[in-house]
């Protein structure tokens, strides 16, 4: 496991989606905010493109550009989510009208549990491949896209060896449900996680282990409601170092 290559990864990945402080960013030119979740109601007020709105809650409604969420702002009105940028076309706040974040439970986990593409692409990337099993930098016998064998000769694994990239990649697909469960059950209802900040943290606890991450600061912090951008940049840098080697 590379944790400085997965770190570096993981902050540049949470960094490039993460909703301001402020907001969500307006992507089109000129955004109607109706009074309903559809193009048939009212307009209220428009938004400028590049301007933050805050979101409430998000609702079914009108599809535009095959997108049928809308956006309930902190102006009380509705804008279709396809001209906001919010890093996903899925939920990153609650459904109107519910009391838990995406409409599952209360834990970030809860709507984004399973890990997206992109962030498998990421592991493996970062990772890098190995057909046999071989000792990683800090030499832990490790094979395909990171997975650390637990037994002689990774013997556990179910793919003959040497592995292709194919097999490789549903390896590690094998191995990602334990790391995206342990951060489902870490977090609480404070953090707001779109799917590819879920994927950069899962990256991280692939490397860290889910002990390490779960007493870390990193948790605390967006478990306290700080600002999940200055936490990323401020304590994934901290896990820079494999082995006691920078």
């Amino acid at each position: 496991m590379k944790i400085t290559a997965i770190t570096a990864a993981a902050v540049l990945v949470i960094g490039s989606f993460i909703p301001s402080a402020s907001g969500y960013s307006i992507k089109g030119d000129v955004v109607n905010c109706r009074s309903g979740p559809g193009t048939s109601y009212g307009v209220k007020k428009t938004y400028k493109k590049g301007q933050n709105v805050s979101i409430s809650c998000q609702t079914t409604g009108t599809s535009v550009s095959g997108n049928n969420i809308w956006d309930k702002t902190g102006d009380g009105c509705y804008v279709a989510d396809h001209y906001v940028y919010t890093g996903t076309n899925g939920y990153v706040a609650k459904k109107c009208g519910s009391t838990s974040a995406g409409g599952g439970s209360s834990s970030s986990g809860s709507y984004c549990k399973k890990i997206n593409s992109a962030g498998v692409n990421l592991i493996a990337k970062s990772e890098g491949f190995v057909s046999r099993p071989k000792p990683d930098p800090i030499g832990l016998p490790t094979v395909g896209y990171g997975h650390l064998c637990q037994k002689k000769n990774c013997a556990e694994v179910k793919y003959k060896f040497p592995l292709t990239t194919t097999t490789g990649k549903q390896l590690l697909s094998d191995d990602l449900p334990k790391y995206t469960k342990c951060l489902a059950g870490y977090l609480n209802s404070k953090p707001k996680l779109n799917d590819n900040q879920w994927a950069a943290l899962t990256s991280w606890v692939f490397n860290v282990g889910c002990g390490n991450a779960k007493t870390s600061t990193l948790v605390k912090r967006l478990n306290n409601g700080d600002n999940p951008n200055t936490v990323a940049a401020q304590e994934l840098p901290k896990w820079r170092m494999a082995g006691g080697r920078v």
